[in-house]
């Protein structure tokens, strides 16, 4: 396989900026996801690694060399997209074979017979090989989209929000399989989306693109357990992060209208008076003899746990339990915050603040 690397790329569509300066770089076999919600530049990065579009500044880079001046054939890339681009009136086996058929590969039928019965064996298909497109159900379609690109055995795989169509879970199905064929064909791959569960479970590294910049880059746990801003705060994790205007005083926290004052011994030079703090609901902890009083105000029960919406002052804090829940709505609860987990950012850039505890 290869590494990509994109140097300070910017990309204008007339009076519009889509992409603005941004750099990363993917490994040799790493499974890079970029992450944004819909219009951050995510498709049209995509497009310019691929050479379907041009950018106006910077470069890309495969395996350290320019590619700028290659066209997209010239690339080797595989292409997925979030539609499924097959031919309707071809069988699974045809569809498969058609990008060998080119006239710029000319690879021989028994080759080519060779790599449909093993791509298809890899994506359970073996058994729809001479059925038509068009009498698939949309997972087996999705699935036959994948193995054309894997049947190339392309430098760089990528791939434009595939699961984004389907139901919840074949959405979970797909995303085991793409994962797992990844991992054994040891290919590099760029997946967009804008589901923060498909980031956080198939990534080796999450690019996280907002407004056509890049807001943060690490592995999940770094985006999750140490988000930059504000923004990669409120996108990962789910329920959302509970995002609290609050201030300090000689050493003690507190959330603004709420009457939730935290003592904690911490490193308080670089946190200003104001502030927001964030505080993951499986943070917010029910216990019947915590420090904090509130009232439920609304439950959804989800099967494999519950988030409690608990009213503290004026302040509405999101709190996940395991399974499902006794507590009642209009129901008085007790609970404690787990300070080792709290998040700190500063009010006007947005920006995260690092805080450490005193020994």
């Amino acid at each position: 396989m290869t590494n990509v690397t994109l140097q300070n790329v910017t990309k204008r569509f007339k009076d519009l900026t889509a992409l603005k300066d941004i750099s990363f770089a993917i490994e040799d076999a790493e499974f890079f996801v970029l992450l944004g919600p819909t219009g951050a530049g995510k498709t049209t990065t995509l497009r310019v690694i691929a050479g379907l579009e041009k950018q106006d500044e910077g470069h890309v880079l495969f395996d350290n060399e320019v590619v700028d001046a290659l066209m997209p054939a010239d690339r080797d890339i595989a292409f997925v997209f979030q539609q499924y681009s097959l031919y309707p009136t071809m069988t699974v086996y045809d569809n498969l074979a058609f990008p060998l058929r080119s006239p710029m590969r000319k690879t021989p039928e028994d080759k080519i017979k060779a790599r449909i019965e093993d791509t298809a064996k890899k994506l359970h298909l073996s058994h729809l090989l001479q059925r038509k497109t068009a009498k698939l159900s949309g997972g087996e379609m999705q699935r036959v989209s994948i193995g054309r690109a894997i049947v190339r055995e392309p430098r760089v795989f990528l791939m434009d929000e595939p699961l984004s169509n389907l139901d919840a879970k074949l959405r979970e199905s797909l995303r085991v399989e793409i994962q797992h064929l990844q991992r054994t064909q040891g290919s590099t791959t760029l997946f967009v989306t804008h589901d923060q569960v498909e980031a956080l479970t198939m990534a080796d590294r999450i690019a996280v693109l907002n407004e056509g910049k890049i807001v943060q880059t690490g592995t999940p746990d770094d985006i999750y357990d140490r988000p930059a801003t504000m923004f990669v705060a409120g996108l990962i994790g789910s329920p959302s992060i509970n995002l609290l205007n609050a201030s300090r005083d000689n050493g003690t926290l507190h959330i603004d209208n709420s009457p939730i004052h935290l003592p904690w011994e911490m490193h308080m030079e670089k946190v200003p008076p104001s502030f927001v703090l964030g505080v993951r609901p499986e943070d917010v902890a029910p216990n019947s003899d915590g420090e904090f009083g509130g009232e439920v105000m609304l439950i959804e029960p989800l099967g494999v746990e519950t988030i409690l919406h608990i009213k503290s002052g004026d302040q509405t804090l999101l709190s996940t339990v395991s399974g499902m829940t006794h507590w009642k709505m209009g129901e008085a609860i007790r609970f404690n915050i787990i300070r080792e987990h709290l998040h700190f950012f500063e009010r006007s850039s947005r920006n995260r603040i690092a805080v450490k505890r005193n020994e």
